[in-house]
């Protein structure tokens, strides 16, 4: 057996089987390192050589969880969830979720949410830390319209995956043309293949149409029916409503939005997202949207070290799981068996052009899989898979949307990928979503499954 896929049947095993994300990488990082016939010493060189890269993404979405914990302190998340769960007041738990009212805040949730998420990628940078904020003082409003959550975050994961993966604006422009784009024609020069920014798009539509149908299927179908949760506050964002005194930073997050402060809003997030695509910096647009809600007197001066620390707070085992898994990557690539995998599936292809496109996704799940991240994946996967598609005799569109698909396959679905710990940091807030089984499994097969198949149908069709 490869290494490379031994080491990520490990991981996803462990983590099946409720191990903790950080320990099962770990653990499958030697399993692998050691089945490929590195020494141990060697493992761990490659793995803390790996850590730095994983090290800066932790601190990105630091700097964006204490943005998004400044924007919660203006109370908008408050007053959106007051608005929605206000609807519901006065309506008996049982009959609450068949009432007009309850669909109305039930579809509302879900396109608010949706929105949200979508904005997050292209339009305002904040990217998953938006998550932990918003979604929590929606929990008990869930939990009245038993509100299935794995719907819920299949539609978080829909909204911070596919649109990166298909408009080139905010973190779009990031992956399809800044490292999708470039990657593609760095590998094809040699080979006389030369892509253009507008092909990228049009590649991506029908593999990410598949996303499109699988959120359907989700929620329509899979997730319709009610589910069960104990009827619990939870801490960050968390409504106030007993009837006791409250804290001052309570009464003035109840308190109803002044014009200024939306203005003071705009701005903060307009600056932020300025800066991120000027410096292709999420620490520097994280830092000047937080200055900007600071000094405009949104929160108080003497708040501004809670509200750091609340943020990071945040975010801190996704950082540790974004860090172990760029160490488990540089452990992957250290073995040599990425370029070993594909040579092997290259001697099962034979000369079928068909059979090519699949094996090349499949390798891309693997591959995505134990790395955690689509970004991360492309320079790895383009060095291969181009010279093979070209070989094969594959259309420009179609070689883009082989390796832009197999790179995103895994995506969604992997225990270390922040599309899915995103979702869970928000929606476990009271203890009641398991991150594999709510959050994983829920998002791999009606996001990956559709994107391999839609994504073989494009490389065959384009």
């Amino acid at each position: 057996m490869n290494a490379i896929v031994l080491s990520i049947l490990v991981m996803v095993a462990l983590s099946l089987a409720r191990v903790s994300v950080v320990f099962a990488l770990v653990v499958a990082a030697l399993v692998g390192g050691l089945y490929s016939g590195m020494s141990l010493g060697d493992i761990l060189d490659a793995f803390n050589s790996g850590l730095g890269g994983g090290a800066q993404v932790a601190l990105s979405y630091a700097t964006l969880g204490a943005f998004a914990v400044a924007l919660s302190r203006s109370g908008l998340t408050e007053a959106i969830a007051r608005r929605l769960i206000g609807r519901l007041q006065g309506q008996s738990h049982d009959s609450v979720r068949h009432s007009r009212a309850g669909r109305t805040v039930k579809w509302s949730m879900i396109g608010v949410l949706l929105v949200a998420a979508v904005c997050s990628q292209n339009v305002i940078p904040v990217h998953i830390a938006f998550i932990p904020i918003l979604v929590p003082p929606l929990l008990m409003a869930m939990n009245r319209l038993k509100l299935d959550r794995r719907l819920v975050a299949c539609v978080i994961t829909f909204g911070v995956t596919a649109p990166y993966m298909l408009l080139p604006v905010g973190f779009g422009a990031i992956f399809l043309n800044d490292i999708l784009l470039s990657n593609l024609n760095n590998a094809g020069q040699a080979l006389g293949l030369e892509l253009t920014a507008d092909m990228v798009p049009k590649a991506m539509a029908l593999p990410i149409s598949g996303m499109l149908v699988g959120l359907l299927v989700a929620v329509f179908v899979s997730y319709r029916k009610p589910r069960e949760y104990t009827m619990q506050s939870v801490g960050v964002g968390h409504v106030a409503s007993r009837d006791d005194v409250v804290s001052e930073r309570e009464r003035r997050d109840l308190a109803p939005l002044k014009p200024w402060q939306y203005g003071v809003l705009g701005l903060a997030i307009v600056a932020a997202l300025s800066t991120q695509l000027l410096t292709d910096s999420m620490v520097l647009g994280g830092l000047l949207g937080f200055a900007i809600l600071s000094v405009s007197g949104v929160f108080r001066w003497r708040e501004q070290d809670d509200v750091v620390t609340e943020g990071m707070r945040l975010m801190t085992l996704i950082g540790f799981i974004m860090i172990t898994a760029a160490g488990f990557a540089s452990v992957m690539q250290a073995t040599g068996e990425i370029n070993t995998l594909v040579e092997s599936s290259r001697s099962l292809i034979g000369n079928s052009q068909m059979l090519a496109a699949l094996v090349m996704l499949v390798v891309g799940l693997f591959i995505t899989m134990g790395i955690g991240s689509s970004f991360s994946t492309i320079p790895i996967i383009a060095s291969i898979y181009v010279p093979l598609a070209v070989d094969f005799g594959f259309s420009p569109l179609a070689t883009i949307a082989l390796v832009g698909t197999a790179a995103a396959l895994g995506d969604a679905g992997s225990p270390a990928s922040d599309s899915t710990l995103g979702p869970t940091s928000g929606l476990n807030a009271d203890g009641q979503h398991d991150h594999i089984w709510d959050s994983v499994v829920p998002t791999f097969l009606h996001y990956n499954i559709p994107l391999l198949l839609f994504g073989w149908v494009a490389a065959m069709i384009l």
